[in-house]
């Protein structure tokens, strides 16, 4: 049977439910019985529970859910507490910022003072979801990669709700909440400053989208094609190297011309999803502060071809009388 396993076939051990390591003292107890799910088994771990929330982790999902709230009642009121039209609409309702008159100020509740208490609770959240996952970590004598993973997306997160705007000196320069608005806000801020596509660090974000989506397919190939041979207990074949592990490298050796090991595709694929969002976050936080235009920017350093003189010329938008700086 271990001969026949393939991409659309897996083993699935049923086995008494793990309750995990002791935890450290003064920690507060896992919560819930483990059971078994076979459905959730065919896609991963089988075991549901025990759970371990903590102080962190409680007050992490209580802020989010806040935030969470006070969206959904917004989008609601929206449709006139409607709920088929809630449902219809869901995809285009948006709980907008402040405008633009109000800078950094308070402005009133439906003026963006909604938006503002919402992005308050989340942020907490993710910030207290962070400290839980860093803490966790710890207690169980890991590493702490999986936290600082997590906190390269915080980083573009506040950088497009909260760093970003506070430079630029207005609330409404962040992003709305909702499906459909926040993909409008991203096309106008392309359109506004003259195209994303040429700012250098967009590039290195989108390649490093790629590559780790590359990478992490190619891995998980690899120790699919590898499981007849145990290559899944990777951290058996790093300490001792087994069958797959070397048949693994000299695959990649005859395809590829180098490989990496069982240890460090790990790292190339770590890297290549922490600077996703880190040169991501980079590039949002230079447009409009240090580059108005990232088109004409292009054209100055040999990136962007410049269009020939045509009517009407191409004009720096930012330069434009009347548009907010």
């Amino acid at each position: 049977m271990a001969e026949y396993q393939n991409i659309f076939t897996q083993v699935q051990v049923a086995h008494a439910p793990e309750t995990g390591v002791p935890l450290p003292e003064g920690s507060w107890p896992r919560a819930g019985t483990p059971v078994l799910q076979y459905w959730l088994g065919v896609i991963g771990n089988a075991q549901i529970g025990p759970i371990y929330l903590g102080f962190f982790g409680l007050a992490s999902i209580l802020t989010g859910l806040i935030a969470f709230l006070i969206i959904g009642f917004n989008f609601w009121a929206m449709v006139n507490w409607d709920p088929l039209q809630f449902v219809r609409q869901l995809f285009w309702l948006g709980l907008e910022p402040p405008a633009p008159e109000y800078g950094l100020s308070l402005p009133p509740l439906q003026e963006g003072g909604w938006w503002l208490m919402a992005g308050f609770f989340l942020t907490l959240s993710l910030g207290l979801w962070w400290v839980r996952m860093y803490r966790r970590a710890r207690a169980l004598g890991m590493g702490t990669h999986v936290a600082w993973a997590f906190a390269a997306a915080i980083w573009l997160y506040l950088v497009l709700g909260f760093i970003r705007p506070v430079l630029m000196g207005s609330w409404s320069e962040a992003v709305p909440f909702g499906i459909f608005p926040h993909l409008d806000w991203t096309a106008a801020f392309s359109i506004k400053y003259g195209n994303l596509f040429y700012n250098p660090f967009h590039m290195l974000s989108i390649a490093f989208l790629y590559g780790a989506t590359l990478l992490f397919a190619m891995h998980g190939a690899t120790i699919l094609a590898l499981g007849r041979y145990g290559g899944e207990r990777e951290i058996e074949q790093i300490t001792d190297r087994g069958t797959a592990s070397e048949r693994a490298a000299l695959f990649w050796r005859w395809t590829m011309g180098f490989n990496a090991t069982m240890e460090s595709i790990h790292r190339w694929g770590w890297w290549f999803a922490v600077l996703c969002p880190l040169t991501g976050g980079i590039g949002i936080l230079l447009t409009g502060t240090v580059v108005d235009n990232w088109y004409l920017w292009g054209v100055q350093h040999g990136i962007a071809p410049a269009y020939p003189d045509v009517y009407p010329p191409v004009v720096d938008p930012g330069a434009m009388e009347g548009m907010a700086r």
